[in-house]
């Protein structure tokens, strides 16, 4: 599932936020801080980061400075204020796009998966068609019978092509009662391989010996 931090200091505005993210099928991770969104993104995957310009301790362009040494991940700026020059600073540090306060949560959404679509890998767009909102993977042009945790294996697997998945981490994907089992993580790849057979495209997942599985790059 595709990731999103928010970072902002304000409950009425993340608060918000969040809660249209979660129903649209994203996860969400909020901090407060610019210094504690910096050690997170050091440590976890995140997809992309929503980050407000006015916080308590770092300025929101100090965090993006600061991040772009070490990563790419995209930022979407939230700010209050109105000067040009600030929004073209964001932009030119390496923002992605930003938004005005106040704001609309469905905008937000809206300018998260045009950022989210433009800099998909092409291998999404030749073969996959991943809809979040329903929940379905398409391959060639084909909806997919896939279970709840099939859904979320191949969707991980889909944003992030040539990456291999350890069985712990497909097990934390899952996320489900069902699945306590790492051998479990074996018999959905079996399934998904079975269901993506008929359509010649069950070598694409592909098995990395002794580390896991990984989506093949076309």
């Amino acid at each position: 599932m595709t990731h999103i931090l928010i970072v902002d200091d304000e409950p009425r505005i993340a608060e918000p936020l969040m809660f249209a993210l979660e129903r649209e099928h994203f996860t969400v991770s909020h901090v407060a801080l610019g210094e504690v969104a910096l050690e997170k993104l050091s440590h976890g995957k995140v997809d992309l980061v929503v980050l407000d310009v006015g916080l308590p301790d770092l300025n929101g362009f100090e965090v993006l400075k600061r991040l772009r040494a070490s990563s790419e991940v995209p930022v979407l700026f939230l700010t209050a204020r109105q000067e040009e020059v600030d929004r073209v600073l964001g932009l030119e540090l390496g923002g992605d796009d930003y938004v005005t306060k106040p704001f609309s949560p469905r905008e937000v959404v809206a300018r998260i998966r045009a950022i989210l679509k433009r800099l998909a890998p092409r291998v999404s767009e030749s073969l996959w068609q991943l809809d979040e909102a329903g929940a379905r993977i398409l391959c060639k042009g084909q909806p997919l019978p896939l279970t709840r945790s099939e859904y979320r294996i191949l969707a991980a697997m889909i944003q992030h092509p040539g990456q291999v998945f350890s069985r712990a981490h497909l097990l934390d994907i899952c996320d489900s009662d069902e699945d306590s089992f790492e051998r479990s993580v074996d018999t959905h790849i079996k399934t998904l391989r079975a269901k993506l057979k008929p359509l010649q495209a069950d070598a694409l997942i592909a098995t990395r010996r002794g580390l896991g599985y990984f989506l093949e790059s076309l």
